[in-house]
């Protein structure tokens, strides 16, 4: 079955939060990447001022995992204190996150279908139709191990 985890957006202090959180619950990141660390894409170039956010950390307390990324400003206009969440499933195969991310999607707002990353997952965001963001995934050599 699937998992969830809770993701939290920030709007530039992501990185602070997360040291904070890491102080508090102790262990160590599964993983920090900053934006400056994206490929490069004709579609959309990083700003200088952005290299240095965090496109996306990873903490694991217990058996769940608190992740977060800085998404305000450019990378996400509507962002306002109080809508700084998103629900992330960890799917345990792709047909699974297909199933999962499909059923979502009813009168959702698709911010990223469902595809492969860089990072290695089988990732995708949306909001659903009553304003809950949500991020699906499945890591195939995560399952493997």
């Amino acid at each position: 079955m699937a998992t969830t985890n809770t993701y939290l957006n920030f709007n530039g202090n992501c990185e602070e939060a997360f040291n904070f959180y890491k102080s508090v619950f102790g262990g160590e990141f599964n993983y920090l990447g900053r934006f400056g660390d994206m490929p490069a894409s004709e579609d959309y170039k990083v700003s200088e001022a952005d290299k240095n956010k965090v496109m996306h950390v990873s903490l694991p307390i217990g058996s769940s995992i608190l992740m977060g990324s800085d998404t305000g400003g450019e990378w996400a206009p509507g962002f306002v204190l109080g809508n700084n969440f998103s629900i992330s499933v960890t799917a345990n195969s792709k047909e699974e996150a297909d199933t999962l991310f499909n059923g979502l999607s009813d009168g959702a707002k698709i911010t990223m279908p469902m595809a492969s990353t860089f990072w290695g997952d089988y990732f995708g965001m949306l909001t659903d139709k009553f304003g809950v963001n949500w991020m699906m995934s499945f890591n195939e050599q995560a399952q493997q191990h």
